[in-house]
């Protein structure tokens, strides 16, 4: 880990720095305890002045403002209102954490999982312990995947409902709007347009609600039809001109429309960020609660973690390459052409302690399983740490991926334990978790 004295040099650099900030997402989430992480990132801005200030910590103005939209529909955040039935974990937003999902599949009794429905997501590779969710998805009774691919989720499904594809379909950034550096919009049309027989993902959506969600009640699923129609009618382009007039930039005359937008196809600058609190705070009295009793009642746990630290212990966690991105780009010849990228990093002194050499292949396990992967001795990991990439494992019966089948890899998730989770917040605990590694070569002879 770090040393306790470069800690404690960063904060005195951060608290007496103008312009600094400490950063994180996904990464710091993905762990076992990523609830206390999230939080302490919040904290130590908050408490070196960098919170909501120029340079630090800020918040985004964007042009469709989901926050306060969100809140009118009466979906304001919530935690642990409902738990997992086997488990027993904790919702976040209304949703459970995906450790789950195997087995809430497999587990009889009331409430039991016997369907499901998937978009555009591949959960056998990106959900811990992948293998136990693939032999889970056979026992479904029936299963709905929108995707334009076999691959190795949906070639469980019985339907398979592929949507236009990305330039077939107009697009507005409405997710990443929320958390960038600076404040802007862009649409885009489609490029080209979509045969008779397509639908896109949306319409899909549309309609698999109307059938599943809708009412017996003759009436009342008229009704529900009537208000599809609606908003097919009025469609995406109908909701984000709505959005848009209604946001903080469209307000005045001469705002941001859609129009404005299809007037300039690389986008608008909305311009730098500014402070948003108060107004951007929606707990009682617009106060920050930097210590809430959950949190605080998880910092023995972390404790308990750093003494059970033994010298020579081998964690795993992933990385993201910029040709990889999860798993769907691994069957676009360009983009997984040249070296082999899924190997795996292992620092100089662990390779040479556990007789390890460049390019040869391992065997990484873990409690639920093993793979076999090359071998890339680095520096760019630490002592005590091994790192294999996300969104390999290409080689399962059934995948019609011609170019990904070529080039498979291994799965970092059939090594993945569903079992490690922050015990917090419920979430996979993806990075960090123990590992053993041994040459291939040694374990056949």
């Amino acid at each position: 880990g770090v040393a306790a004295d470069d800690v404690r040099a960063l904060a005195r650099a951060l608290a007496t720095t103008e312009r600094a900030v400490v950063y994180g997402r996904v990464g710091i989430c993905t762990q076992e305890f990523g609830g206390l992480a999230t939080w302490l990132v919040v904290v130590v801005n908050a408490l070196t002045g960098h919170l909501d200030e120029p340079g630090g910590y800020m918040f985004t103005t964007p042009a469709i403002d989901l926050a306060p939209l969100a809140r009118l529909a009466g979906h304001a955040g919530s935690f642990g209102t409902f738990r997992s039935r086997v488990r027993g974990l904790p919702e976040f937003g209304g949703e459970l954490p995906v450790v789950t999902l195997a087995e809430e599949i497999t587990t009889p009794g009331p409430g039991q999982v016997r369907a499901l429905i998937t978009a555009a997501g591949n959960p056998v590779l990106s959900t811990p312990n992948g293998r136990r969710l693939d032999e889970a998805l056979d026992q479904l009774e029936f299963m709905v995947s929108i995707d334009p691919y076999v691959n190795e989720t949906t070639r469980h499904a019985d339907v398979i409902l592929p949507p236009t594809g990305p330039l077939e379909r107009s697009h507005y950034e409405l997710l990443l709007a929320l958390v960038s550096v600076r404040n802007w919009a862009k649409y885009s049309p489609p490029v080209f347009p979509r045969g008779e027989q397509q639908r896109h993902d949306w319409e899909i959506c549309l309609e698999l609600a109307v059938r599943l969600l809708g009412p017996d009640v003759p009436l009342l699923r008229a009704a529900g039809r009537l208000g599809v129609a609606t908003l097919s009618k009025l469609g995406p382009e109908g909701i984000v001109e709505l959005g848009l007039r209604a946001g903080p930039h469209g307000l005045l005359r001469g705002g941001l429309s859609l129009r404005k937008l299809r007037k300039h196809p690389h986008g608008v600058d909305l311009g730098p960020l500014q402070r948003r609190f108060p107004e951007r705070l929606f707990t009682k009295g617009k106060k920050i609660h930097l210590a809430p009793k959950e949190y605080l009642g998880d910092l023995p746990r972390l404790r308990r973690r750093m003494e059970q630290w033994q010298p020579g212990e081998l964690v795993l966690i992933g990385r993201r390459q910029l040709r990889s991105n999860n798993s769907w780009m691994h069957n676009s010849p360009r983009l997984v052409k040249g070296k082999p990228r899924c190997i795996l990093l292992v620092h100089p002194d662990d390779a040479q302690r556990l007789g390890l050499a460049d390019g040869e292949q391992a065997v990484l396990s873990s409690a639920v399983g093993e793979v076999h992967v090359p071998v890339k001795v680095s520096d760019e990991v630490m002592p005590g740490v091994v790192s294999l990439p996300h969104g390999w494992g290409h080689d399962r019966p059934g995948v019609r991926l011609s170019v990904a089948s070529r080039h498979a890899g291994a799965s970092i998730n059939d090594v993945t334990d569903d079992k490690c989770i922050d015990e917090l917040t419920g979430t996979a605990a993806l990075s960090g978790q123990r590992v053993t590694v041994r040459a291939l070569a040694a374990t056949r002879s």
